[in-house]
């Protein structure tokens, strides 16, 4: 196998990790630490600034699970799932020449930009829509407005349409991933069959 070869297979091994690759687990690492900083504001506000306190609105239920679904959708998508998408750049990293590489950066800028931009807004606005939601619920002894479930939907419905363009937004950007990752495995399909029909004939 030549050097071309073992370089389209194993991107690693032509000089570190694909850019691609990094690109990624950077965003992930960012999404991580915005998830940290947003847990010790929830964790410190509870004490002192958020009235009333994020724990009832999601001990509560109803609106309030929107909060927790956008909480643990932003983690499970926007940090794992980048992550995850850095792990197959780095063993699908083929295809960066020529009019397949302009078309595979192409792919991948949209995955990166669009996966990112859209869990993050959906998230975002299905927490504050859930927390708006959950805590007009709560009775007023407790700092809430004893709103029913028709009025909480009131409040929530705005949120409605931003948060599923978002999840389009997502889902598009996820697509074009897959599409990237596709077009890296058929470029690798190519040097591997050549190089299996050779080990058969020498066999």
């Amino acid at each position: 196998m030549d050097k071309e070869t073992r370089t389209a297979l194993n991107p690693a091994s032509g000089g570190g990790l694909d850019s691609w690759a990094r690109r990624f687990m950077a965003a992930a690492i960012i999404q991580g630490a915005a998830v940290v900083g947003l847990t010790i504001f929830l964790v410190l506000g509870q004490i002192s600034i958020i009235k009333p306190e994020v724990s009832r609105v999601i001990a509560g239920g109803g609106a309030g699970t929107w909060f927790t679904f956008g909480y643990i959708a932003y983690i499970v998508v926007g940090v794992i799932g980048v992550a995850v998408s850095s792990l197959f750049y780095h063993y699908l990293g083929g295809g960066r020449h020529g009019s397949i590489g302009r078309a595979s950066s192409g792919l991948a800028w949209t995955h990166l930009i669009l996966m990112n931009v859209g869990i993050t807004a959906a998230a975002a606005m299905m927490m504050l829509a859930g927390y708006q939601g959950g805590a007009a619920m709560l009775p007023p002894a407790i700092g809430g407005q004893g709103f029913d479930t028709g009025q909480a939907h009131g409040i929530m419905a705005p949120y409605v349409e931003p948060i599923a363009v978002s999840i389009l937004v997502l889902m598009a950007g996820v697509i074009a991933g897959g599409a990237r990752f596709l077009m890296a495995y058929r470029r690798q399909s190519k040097f591997v069959q050549p190089d299996t029909r050779r080990d058969t004939e020498a066999a």
